[in-house]
């Protein structure tokens, strides 16, 4: 009686789980930021330093569209050549919620020097919380002494994530390397 009991409840969860998952992995995070709650965040976050911001992301939103997400946070890096970014934050969506991320990322190229940013990122074409995690590879180029506002664009698969930065340092050149976005923090780049 037992064993038969279980094989219909094993049978019925079968059942219920494929028609529940789809809903909550299209439904979580369909919903996207317009442009004006984008700048209106980012002035809030980037404060005195967001002066260009609105052209930025007005930039960014013809490219690809409106996100269904964004991270707000802060990143230190360096390099001699070969070099290393470090940063954390909050990845907001409309539906999901909100959730700590990291990333870090080695990058290898003709770039010297460091730099802290504060760092809003643009996220497109999430499913769910856990696509954002993983290796996106790209070309940053910086050019900034004092202060500056600069936009990257990275891929993985159907996401694209646009990190918009506002950087004080010395720091000059071009690199190629990848950002690893994680649950947990790490010193490890790789």
């Amino acid at each position: 009686m037992f064993k038969r009991l279980a094989k219909i409840g094993a049978l019925l969860l079968a059942l219920a789980l494929p028609a529940a998952a789809p809903a909550l992995a299209q439904g979580s995070l369909s919903d996207t930021y317009s442009g004006e709650e984008l700048v209106e965040s980012g002035h809030q976050f980037f404060g005195s330093a967001s002066q260009g911001l609105a052209s930025v992301v007005e930039k960014a939103v013809s490219q690809f569209g409106l996100p269904n997400g964004y991270i707000l946070g802060e990143e230190a890096g360096g390099a001699l050549f070969v070099g290393a970014k470090y940063g954390e934050g909050k990845l907001y969506t409309r539906n999901a919620g909100e959730y700590s991320i990291f990333w870090q990322g080695p990058s290898i190229g003709f770039d010297v020097g460091g730099d802290g940013s504060k760092v809003m990122m643009l996220v497109y074409n999430l499913q769910t919380i856990e696509e954002i995690l993983g290796r996106y590879p790209g070309v940053d180029g910086s050019a900034y002494v004092i202060g500056g506002l600069g936009m990257t664009v990275t891929k993985r698969g159907n996401v694209v994530v646009v990190p918009i930065r506002s950087g004080v340092g010395a720091r000059l050149g071009i690199n190629v390397g990848y950002l690893n976005f994680t649950n947990q923090p790490t010193w490890n780049p790789f």
